[in-house]
């Protein structure tokens, strides 16, 4: 970081504004989509899955810039992130843990009581970024991605753990159970 100086260990956050996504969001959105995935998805893959009415997307904003966004969709008992990227000059400030705590905020206990999301078994930065946020692994999907055949890592926040149990499953990297 230029100008600053930051002690190891020191995180900088910056506050943002997060909010519904909108079609004049697209073309920062496909930059930065392009520039996080190595399979990205076109704008037609975003417009397909908005105009789901269960299907939801959000952007954080840095001033005029969107530096963050996230699709997710809307079911019955869980949250499903389906895309999730922070632009690359804004990682590590915040950006991701400020939206992944929105949509964590709209869990309920009475109704939708947990987030899933599968990450590619290659994608170690989102896995531990998952991880750090109180998400769990909980199951491999075999050949999920058809771009690949790569396995994903079903990862899960659940509202009815305790504290003490998410940091419990927050220290190993993927839970034991999932080795057999």
């Amino acid at each position: 970081m230029e100008g600053g100086h930051m002690s190891t260990g020191e995180k900088q956050q910056v506050r943002m504004h997060i909010r519904w996504m909108i079609r004049r969001d697209m073309p920062e959105v496909l930059r930065m989509e392009q520039s996080s995935h190595e399979y990205p998805w076109c704008e037609e893959d975003f417009l397909r899955c908005l105009r789901q009415r269960n299907c939801i997307g959000m952007v954080a904003e840095l001033g005029e810039k969107v530096v963050g966004f996230m699709i997710y969709e809307l079911h019955k008992t869980k949250l499903h992130i389906l895309n999730f990227a922070v632009h690359p000059d804004h990682r590590r400030m915040g950006v991701g843990c400020q939206m992944a705590e929105k949509l964590i905020s709209k869990l309920s206990s009475h109704r939708r009581t947990k987030i899933v999301v599968e990450v590619r078994e290659t994608n170690l930065d989102a896995q531990l970024f998952f991880r750090s946020a109180g998400f769990r692994a909980s199951g491999v999907s075999r050949e999920f991605y058809p771009d690949s055949g790569e396995d994903a890592y079903v990862m899960e926040f659940r509202l009815s753990l305790s504290e003490e149990e998410v940091t419990a499953l927050t220290t190993n990297r993927i839970s034991p159970h999932l080795s057999s």
